[in-house]
């Protein structure tokens, strides 16, 4: 499977996630963002969900959907929901087929040891299903605000 790349529409790809499958279809149509994260309930990846959740109603009136990915369960990605009153899907990817599809998965230094894991990215595509911006190694704060101006000066 071949990595994306900017200006070119996304390889195929089939995922699972709390709403159901996620797919090249259900991307179609509609702005999306398509965010990688490392670990549901830590600080970061909380913020960063509960920042999408907030501006939800911003993107949608720009015909934009959200959906989170991460390589935690479905029913880790549940409790987290539940947890912060998510309103949009989140992907289960244990296999990492989409963290390799999207080249997210990167070594990173952890309490001084080398581990792999996702490298916290946002990526947004097109209603053609073309990727046409992404945020890689990103900070979280400020970062919803950036990628809602993208989708206002794309759509």
């Amino acid at each position: 499977m071949s990595e994306v790349t900017l200006g070119k529409a996304i390889p195929k790809f089939s995922a699972e996630s709390t709403d159901g499958v996620v797919d090249n279809a259900r991307l179609k149509g509609k702005w999306t963002v398509l965010y990688f994260y490392p670990k549901d309930n830590t600080p970061g990846c909380t913020t960063q969900a509960q920042n999408f959740r907030d501006q939800l109603n911003e993107f949608a009136a720009l015909d934009c959907q959200i959906i989170g990915v991460s390589r935690d369960s479905l029913k880790s990605h549940g409790n987290f929901i539940d947890k912060q009153s998510l309103p949009f899907p989140l992907v289960s990817d244990p296999e990492e087929t989409l963290c390799e599809l999207f080249g997210v998965m990167k070594l990173k230094n952890m309490y001084g040891k080398q581990v792999r894991g996702i490298e916290r990215s946002t990526f947004l595509i097109n209603p053609k299903g073309i990727l046409v911006q992404e945020w890689r190694g990103l900070k979280v704060p400020g970062h919803v605000d950036q990628v809602l101006q993208a989708v206002k000066d794309a759509a």
